[in-house]
């Protein structure tokens, strides 16, 4: 069972068999959760006599006379099972000397049904590896002990884990509030079997002495963790989820009067009843809300239990008590501690985890479908030659060098548009093809050649200039040609024609070739100002075709046929001056027939106009 933030660490009670079971003294009422304790006034205080004569305490179960099977269905199970989740799990045994903790925690070995909480955990975290074939699991195993205010490592003794020297083990603090011992070894285990085998090999390197209440007493305590990592297999996210479950059995507290310690044994009872009782003081710190101190580091048993009592874990506490009347003393200790440990809060919560490797390929993979997804909407509102790709080092080092300067107090204002950095190197591999394929000539040189120079104005000024520029222009020259003309207009070839009678003399043109700018370099052919927040501003320029006869017309007018456009409105003017003249004439004039004769200059500017007019280019 996993518990809900806020509530308290499950306690429950458990008392060991006997003959000598004292019922007139201990008593379970039938709800299954009250332990009542009765104990007789000492008739050596005398008449006046103030002491508590009964106790009644109230915890989460009772387990009396009740098989191992069923001790971990109610104890361990649902610690276990929400480890598997992701929530961290504790499970621990106290009470005195000899009142059944490692039996509980461990079992006998002499019948496999009385498999304690550890073997029968283990059994069942393995079970359900097999069972939750949607996730894959890792398992890890530990095994610490701490005696007589040592850390000892119980599974330094399996080959191929480093040795650890004296003094080299520690509790440490972890960054998410947790603890650690550094210098413990971590063992993978994939199986029941390897799992147990380690446990027995921790087991037998265990400290045990003999006293008067037991022969095989726990002269320490013990932590055995299973730390548990699950990744699922059906989620491509690099999300996983850790958990460690705590086994813990603790040393008893002995009462040196009646275990008869000496030497030795009295050494390491003063060691345990002092861990013991820093322990308590822990529990009582933490069930006091007002508190804010709690003090873990008093004993290395608090500060490694500093994760698994209460806080971000499931704990549940077995409180083992020796139900004999001789002992009613130290089992109304343990049920005060039960009791005060029940008061302590828990807040569970999964320990999920992003595998920084995992979520790179995440990102990249994702960074590569919304640069697919921006292609295809690029090239569906005919957006040629836009770049995503990663800065080149002239582009890191051109905005390192605008910020430098900025920062210098050189540069008023960091001017860096998206386009001119993105498309910057794209531009300079263009113009270099096209400085090999083709001509650009500069307005300078000739008037035919604007068209040429407007282009390669383009690619040194930038996205905002080539949207001015290209709107006046969608062509660019590829060649030109020189031709020479007779006075009627042909076309003469010098090697093909003899000359024969008088030579007339010859006009020098200039046959301009002309080709789409768009089936040349889409990305000069189509810009847009990136700087702009208004997208309207877009510019879309289709010259795959040849433009309108008219508009090439005016576009000749403007350029190339200025000279003839101007001789042509002169001749306008003159005719209709004429005309003018004709009608305001004398009436005997109006018998005559036929047009005015012209003057020998109209004439010359008939001719020339006549003879020139095949020279504006079909385009």
């Amino acid at each position: 069972m996993i518990a809900h933030p806020g509530s308290e660490v499950r306690v429950l009670v458990r008392s060991r068999p006997t003959a000598n079971f004292a019922q007139e003294l201990i008593e379970y009422l039938p709800d299954g959760q009250t332990v009542s304790v009765h104990q007789r006034k000492d008739s050596r205080k005398g008449v006046v006599n103030n002491q508590l004569s009964s106790w009644s305490f109230r915890l989460d179960g009772v387990l009396h006379d009740v098989s191992q099977e069923e001790v971990y269905g109610r104890v361990g199970r649902g610690v276990v099972l929400g480890a598997l989740e992701g929530y961290n799990g504790t499970v621990m045994c106290f009470g005195q000397t000899g009142a059944g903790k490692t039996y509980t925690m461990t079992g006998a070995t002499e019948n496999y049904k009385q498999r304690g909480i550890i073997p029968r955990a283990l059994q069942e975290v393995f079970h359900e590896v097999e069972q939750r074939s949607d996730h894959a699991f890792s398992v890890h195993l530990s095994f610490l002990e701490i005696y007589n205010e040592t850390l000892v490592d119980l599974l330094a003794s399996v080959r191929g884990c480093p040795g650890v020297g004296p003094g080299g083990m520690a509790v440490v603090e972890e960054a998410g509030g947790g603890v650690s011992v550094r210098g413990l070894s971590l063992h993978p285990v994939h199986s029941e079997e390897v799992a147990l085998n380690l446990l027995f090999e921790g087991e037998m390197n265990r400290i045990i002495g003999a006293h008067a209440l037991n022969k095989n007493s726990s002269r320490s305590h013990c932590i055995l963790t299973v730390h548990i990592e699950s990744r699922s297999h059906t989620l491509s996210d690099a999300k996983y989820v850790t958990s460690k479950l705590n086994l813990v059995d603790l040393a008893g507290s002995e009462r040196l009067g009646k275990t008869g310690s000496e030497g030795q044994v009295l050494k390491e009872a003063m060691y345990i009843n002092k861990s013991l009782s820093f322990l308590e003081q822990a529990i009582l710190a933490l069930a006091d809300r007002r508190r804010d101190h709690v003090p873990f580091r008093q004993t290395k048993l608090t500060h490694a239990l500093k994760d698994s009592l209460g806080g971000n874990c499931n704990t549940v506490l077995v409180a083992n008590i020796y139900g004999e009347a001789s002992q009613i003393e130290e089992t109304l200790s343990t049920l005060r501690f039960a009791s005060r440990m029940k008061c302590v809060q828990m807040d569970p919560v999964v320990n999920e985890h992003t595998d920084p490797v995992l979520q790179v390929r995440k990102l990249e993979k994702e960074i590569q479908l919304l640069k697919q997804e921006l292609s295809i909407h690029n090239t569906l509102a005919n957006r040629m030659g836009m770049s995503y790709d990663t800065l080149s080092e002239t582009q890191v080092a051109e905005i390192q060098s605008q910020v430098r300067r900025y920062l210098e107090g050189s540069l008023d204002e960091i001017n860096i548009s998206l386009a001119y950095v993105l498309n910057r190197q794209q531009e300079q591999k263009v113009k270099a093809q096209l400085c090999q394929n083709y001509t650009l000539v500069e307005k300078a040189q000739s008037t035919a050649g604007s068209t040429a120079a407007k282009v390669s104005l383009c690619l040194m000024l930038g996205p905002v200039a080539t949207k001015m520029v290209l709107l006046q222009t969608s062509c660019i020259l590829e060649s030109v040609n020189p031709v020479q003309r007779d006075r009627e207009g042909r076309e003469h070839d010098p090697q093909n024609q003899e000359p024969q009678g008088p030579q007339e003399p010859l006009r020098t043109e200039y046959k301009h070739t002309y080709v789409p700018l768009y089936n040349i370099c889409p990305v000069y052919y189509m810009r847009y100002s990136m700087h702009r927040d208004n997208m309207s501003d877009l510019v879309f320029l289709h010259s795959s075709s040849p433009p309108p006869k008219a508009e090439a017309f005016e576009d000749f007018k403007a350029e190339r046929g200025s000279e003839i456009n101007r001789i042509l409105k002169e001749n306008k003017v003159v005719l209709l001056e004429r005309r003018r003249n004709d009608e305001t004439g004398s009436h005997g004039d109006r018998h005559r027939k036929g047009r005015p004769k012209m003057t020998s200059a109209a004439e010359d500017r008939f001719i020339r106009v006549n003879c020139t007019s095949d020279c504006i280019p079909n385009k």
